[in-house]
């Protein structure tokens, strides 16, 4: 008698051939728009690239299932192209976010080991500066000249590249903040944008009629997660280099979009622009808000204007996307009145709230950690099984690390955090990271960084420091110096004071939460 199979691990034709698959079914649909270039692809024309593409990767590259390759790129065309490539072939996609420094990233290119990096122009002099790991064999960059790296990718043989690969397989590498200085890597394999991609269409309707312009960025799993499920569906997706509000605009009134998603920083930009009393939004149906709970505040213009903005809740570790309040078949009255919320769990995927301390379910409208548990959790941190172990809870499950309670009709709502972590304009941030960098000040002793609220950034970091001897008059603008020389932009703290002390519990630990009323206090 046969062995039954273990599905997760029987290599398939389909797993990864995605774009290909969609192209043999509706090959003429429009598929993508790169607005900032003008090309258009139907989907034949997006897999024919993909197969091009995959091919260099194989013939010239000499790359095969297994391989990572890593990208510092803004969201354009070549990017999806490695991405959909990627599936077909099964090297692994690392996208690294140009957000950091050079000290940042050269940590994750050690991590990942990437045989081949892959590069937009505009971060020419930020890759000069990088120090790359012997893995690395052959550079590419993109530009939109004639010096263009990305040209023989494009211009190479058009075959049949794809692989049979299992849903096991891993697909990308996505990092992501944590509650140390040392980066995460999260091995995202294809079962989880499958099944995520699946959860996304019968959760958000009719998607093949979708579209949907992406706004996250595409070293953000939240990128992928807003572009997968559409063209897995058959919709139409329209990418921007970066987030431009005036663009967001132009593009909702001219390409008919339907649907975009973004966090709260990115909204109230949006409603500040001077051209969103009168631009015509008539074919947007609603909008996502994620990376963390936006405020009323910001929902409340779109909504004026009959536009509901929904709040959705993910992890790169448990999803990408896990709840979403949808407000199918609602009024715009009622999907307002449950504005902080989450919504429910989508249909694939479990969860419960649990107290801190024992583990055991909290009951209905108390609060507890967040977890979650489905088919599209992630495959563990590259390189880090100790931290695995961790997240990867008995039974599946996954501590989100996020505090949250759930009402009496079953909605959910997050209600803070039960680690230090912090978020900035959609940006995890640990405050252990900052912390570390100051210290290796020399005249900086101690410190503590803690989360502050942020009118346009949800929080944004403050830090205090004790320092051994006199305190200089610009302390604060040379530690911020020297921040910037190894952190990225939005991780700097924005105002640093000079303590005597600084407060710890009754078990020696730093006490942020009293830190962070003292410096309410100062300011």
């Amino acid at each position: 008698m046969a062995t039954e199979p273990d599905y997760d691990k029987l290599p398939m034709d389909w797993i990864g051939d995605w774009v290909g698959r969609r192209a043999a079914i509706t090959p003429d649909r429009p598929a993508v728009l790169d607005a900032d270039s003008g090309t258009r692809l139907s989907y034949a024309e997006l897999d024919a690239r993909a197969r091009r593409v995959g091919a260099w990767l194989s013939d010239v590259a000499g790359l095969a299932q297994g391989d990572p390759v890593c990208v510092i790129s803004r969201n354009r065309l070549e990017v999806l192209d490695l991405y959909l490539a990627s599936g077909k072939l099964g090297t692994i996609l690392a996208p690294i976010s140009f957000r950091l420094r050079p000290r940042e990233i050269n940590e994750l290119l050690e991590r990942i080991q990437p045989r081949l990096l892959v590069y937009e122009h505009a971060f020419d002099e930020l890759v000069d500066e990088l120090a790359f790991p012997a893995s690395v064999e052959r550079c590419v960059r993109i530009s939109d000249d004639a010096d263009d790296g990305f040209a023989p990718l494009l211009g190479h043989v058009d075959r049949d590249v794809n692989q049979p690969l299992a849903q096991a397989d891993s697909f990308l590498y996505i990092h992501t903040g944590g509650t140390t200085g040392t980066p995460k890597v999260c091995i995202v394999p294809f079962r989880q944008m499958i099944w995520n991609a699946l959860d996304m269409i019968v959760t958000s309707g009719n998607l093949m009629e979708h579209r949907q312009l992406i706004t996250f960025p595409l070293f953000h799993i939240g990128g992928w997660n807003s572009l997968t499920p559409v063209l897995h569906a058959g919709g139409f997706i329209v990418l921007t280099r970066q987030f431009d509000p005036g663009q967001v605009l132009d593009l909702v009134e001219r390409e008919g979009i339907r649907s975009f998603g973004g966090v709260e920083a990115m909204l109230r930009f949006i409603a500040e622009h001077p051209r969103f009393p009168e631009a015509d939004l008539s074919s947007l149906e609603g909008i996502t808000s994620a990376g963390a709970p936006c405020s009323a505040e910001v929902m409340e213009p779109f909504y004026q204007r009959g536009i509901p903005v929904a709040q959705a809740y993910g992890l790169t570790e448990a999803g990408p996307s896990n709840f979403m309040y949808n407000g199918h078949g609602q009024d715009l009255e009622t999907i307002w009145a449950n504005n902080r919320s989450i919504g429910t769990s989508m249909i694939h995927c479990d969860f419960r709230i649990v107290d801190q301390e024992t583990r055991e379910p909290v009951a209905q409208g108390q609060a507890g950690v967040l977890c979650m548990r489905s088919l599209h959790n992630f495959g563990g941190y590259l390189g880090q099984p100790e931290r695995t172990a961790k997240a990867l809870l008995d039974g599946g499950w996954i501590d989100s690390g996020d505090l949250a309670v759930e009402d009496d009709n079953g909605n959910v709502r997050i209600v803070g955090r039960a680690d230090n972590m912090f978020i900035t304009g959609g940006e995890n941030v640990s405050p252990e990271e900052i912390e570390n960098v100051l210290l290796e000040y020399e005249r900086v002793s101690q410190a503590c960084v803690v989360g502050m609220p942020d009118e346009r950034w949800g929080q944004v970091p403050h830090a205090a420091v004790v320092v051994d001897g006199s305190v200089p008059d610009d302390l604060e603008a040379t530690l911020q110096d020297h921040c910037r020389d190894a952190l990225a932009r939005f991780k700097v703290p924005v105002r640093i004071v000079s303590v005597a002390d600084i407060p710890v519990t009754g078990a020696g630990k730093l006490d942020r939460n009293a830190l962070r009323e003292r410096l309410k206090g100062s300011s």
